[in-house]
């Protein structure tokens, strides 16, 4: 089991240095990842600071020796795919290969979207998504790819260096459940971030194990799949927080992502909790 810490990319008092700093004391405390959101604008209507994730990655990676990191997630209809492979080689040649990409269709729809004139159906961002993983999955090879597609469309290249983690930077992909879409999607790569759609979005056991058993049946690799899940546990309850991970056995669950909101937390308190460290039970 694997413990990181995720946070957004935004928020009173949050700038990158900060959060490469907050990255190498989760290090320090003994996390295993550390994960920011990826928004462009998260609301028109509350004025926040909000940094470019992948900018911030590269100064976490250069604070960081051993810790993984990426974003969670990152709604790639909104970027280029062959920019994107280009910085997630660079990326994870710069941390010696700790990267890891997560993907989605992205949200809110209005402001994040339709602010820009980029599409608000959903439909339109998964499509773009599914064909912008498989450019992806193609430029990392080191082979010459092309790609001819309803969005975006390669002539034949080759793009070198290919990823330092070998078969590739793992994928993980979010969705929200009870849809099944972008579970079947999940299937097809490296790992899952399920949230629940309509409640708490932490996924209870039972739901978590709903989902694994969907992916099964859907997944045709016997390669090592990761299930991710956020939620929050008492730092200052050691035994509370170890009995909540506990609940999770046997439900596939391979990543617990500590949810620290900066506008539910405060600077030190969100320091506190990270030096407080993860609430292991392996």
């Amino acid at each position: 089991m694997f413990y990181g810490i995720y946070t957004p990319n935004f928020g009173a008092e949050t700038t990158p240095r900060l959060l490469a700093e907050l990255a190498a004391e989760a290090e320090e405390a003994g996390w295993d990842g550390f994960f920011l959101w990826d928004h462009i604008v998260y609301s028109r209507k509350q004025l926040l600071p909000l940094y470019d994730p992948w900018v911030t990655l590269a100064g976490i990676a250069c604070h960081t020796e051993h810790l993984r990191f990426g974003t969670t997630v990152t709604p790639l209809a909104r970027r280029r795919p062959w920019k994107l492979a280009r910085e997630t080689v660079t990326l994870d040649h710069l941390s010696g290969g700790r990267l890891i990409l997560s993907v989605g269709i992205g949200d809110p729809d209005e402001d994040d979207y339709g602010t820009f004139g980029e599409s608000t159906d959903r439909k339109v961002r998964a499509a773009m998504l599914d064909e912008g993983l498989e450019i992806l999955d193609g430029l990392w090879s080191g082979k010459p790819f092309a790609f001819q597609g309803e969005h975006y469309q390669l002539k034949k290249v080759t793009f070198l260096p290919t990823p330092v983690q070998k078969p590739r930077i793992p994928i993980w992909v979010g969705g929200f459940w009870p849809h099944k879409r972008p579970f079947r999607r999940a299937a097809r790569w490296d790992g899952t971030f399920p949230l629940n759609s309509g409640g708490p979005y932490t996924p209870p056991p039972d739901t978590l194990r709903e989902i694994r058993a969907y992916i099964d049946k859907h997944r045709q690799s016997q390669a090592p799949f990761d299930m991710v899940i956020m939620g929050t546990t008492p730092g200052n309850d050691l035994k509370a927080g170890q009995k909540k991970i506990a609940g999770y056995t046997g439900t596939g669950l391979t990543w617990w992502l500590e949810s620290l909101y900066r506008w539910r937390n405060s600077i030190e308190s969100m320091r506190q909790r990270i030096r407080q460290g993860p609430p292991r039970i392996d």
